[in-house]
């Protein structure tokens, strides 16, 4: 499209993303799930003899601003997941992340093997990679909700779903690498790739240790506006590009960039007045992930689904993706409510969404979209029927 249409485009999706957001959001769901239906109403609107927006997804303009909110998401999700919670996470939490990721892994790899089986282990292998991280925010608003943001469970799930984040970004970003070249040359190639991954995090948390603290605060006598959120921008670019540079998705360096940075980082700027970092990135993000998610939403053909095998492929992703971190329901230990916590674990959203493009198939991809959906909009009502009932009880019994 040209410039003046692709202006007219952007006004489309960031109206359409807003109202639909707001749906969701009066309707008990996040904000994600309105604007991934927007996507998914636009990119089918053939079907109803509406071609004049068929060229919105494919535009290169659009397509480069959605990959620019991708990284800030990740950027801002690195930002959430400090290294001081990492180092906080308990056995028990690490045990019900790797339980839940191990389990993920395996039932989405057996699922595509049995309904996929010409597919190939790349795919297969991308398949049960992106089953294995947790969208947690929408299990925190819950338990917000419910007052219960302050209970094992909840810290619990918040722990385990940052060390998912971390370890469930490495393998997918691994293997989408091995599902994009159509194979693997050796097993050493696999273990040389997760390497790469695992130095990129570690020595970003390293490096950022030792060198983000003298930056920021040598940035912060600067007077100019706008020099924290411009430093803060280029760690997060410079990261995205190494991580390029290595064989790795710029996102995991993105997210890298944001592990690094503490809240101590900003001190100095919030100190004489200014917003800090993650404020100033708010308004940004909130214009430019918006667009990633409708143009998610509308490379999802419904059609698709309807093609043999489809919508058994759905059927057992979902199934998959529910039993998968149900069973980190037998790694919690002490008295806390083992079931809530694997409720909690289930809802799957932005990390699968980012790789799932790496999928050529349309027919997984429109499957995998699914199954976010679901499993973002089962996880919160399951967990509401199942923790409501222990708060009644008490009122009860007076």
């Amino acid at each position: 499209m040209d410039f003046p249409t692709t202006f007219l485009a952007l006004a489309l999706i960031l109206v359409l993303a807003t109202a639909g957001g707001e749906a969701a959001v009066r309707l008990g769901q996040p904000a994600v799930l309105g604007e991934l239906l927007v996507g998914i109403a636009l990119g089918n609107a053939h079907l109803f003899g509406i071609h004049a927006l068929e060229g919105i997804a494919q535009d290169e303009s659009i397509g480069l601003l959605a990959q620019m909110g991708v990284v800030l998401l990740m950027f801002s999700v690195g930002l959430d997941a400090t290294v001081g919670q990492m180092l906080r996470i308990g056995p028990s939490a690490a045990l019900v992340a790797i339980t839940g990721i191990a389990a993920s892994f395996a039932l989405g790899w057996l699922v595509a093997a049995l309904i996929l089986p010409a597919a190939g282990r790349p795919v297969h292998a991308m398949l049960g990679a992106l089953l294995c991280s947790t969208s947690v925010g929408v299990t925190t608003r819950v338990m917000q909700e419910l007052g219960r943001s302050a209970t094992p469970e909840a810290r619990i799930i918040l722990a385990a779903a940052v060390l998912d984040d971390v370890v469930g970004l490495a393998i997918i970003s691994v293997v989408s690498k091995i599902a994009q070249a159509a194979g693997l040359s050796s097993f050493g190639t696999l273990i040389g790739h997760f390497g790469k991954a695992a130095a990129l995090l570690v020595g970003a948390l390293i490096l950022g240790g030792v060198l983000a603290g003298p930056v920021f605060r040598l940035a912060a006598r600067l007077q100019t506006q706008g020099v924290l959120l411009a430093a803060g921008l280029a760690l997060c670019f410079v990261s995205a590009w190494f991580s390029s540079v290595i064989g790795l998705a710029s996102i995991v360096g993105a997210f890298a960039a944001g592990l690094i940075l503490e809240p101590a980082h900003s001190r100095k700027f919030v100190e004489r007045g200014e917003p800090s970092l993650n404020v100033l990135l708010k308004p940004i993000a909130g214009f430019l992930v918006p667009i990633f998610f409708v143009v998610t939403g509308m490379r999802t053909d419904l059609r698709s689904l309807l093609a043999p095998g489809a919508l058994a492929l759905t059927a057992a992703l979902i199934a998959a993706a529910i039993l998968g971190k149900l069973a980190c329901a037998i790694a919690v230990r002490g008295r806390v409510d083992r079931v809530a916590v694997g409720i909690g674990m289930i809802p799957r959203g932005e990390i699968q969404l980012l790789f799932a493009g790496a999928l050529a198939d349309r027919r997984i991809f429109s499957a995998v979209v699914a199954m976010v959906l679901v499993t973002a909009v089962v996880a919160p009502a399951a967990l509401k029927a199942r923790l409501r009932p222990r708060l009644a009880a008490p009122a009860r019994a007076t």
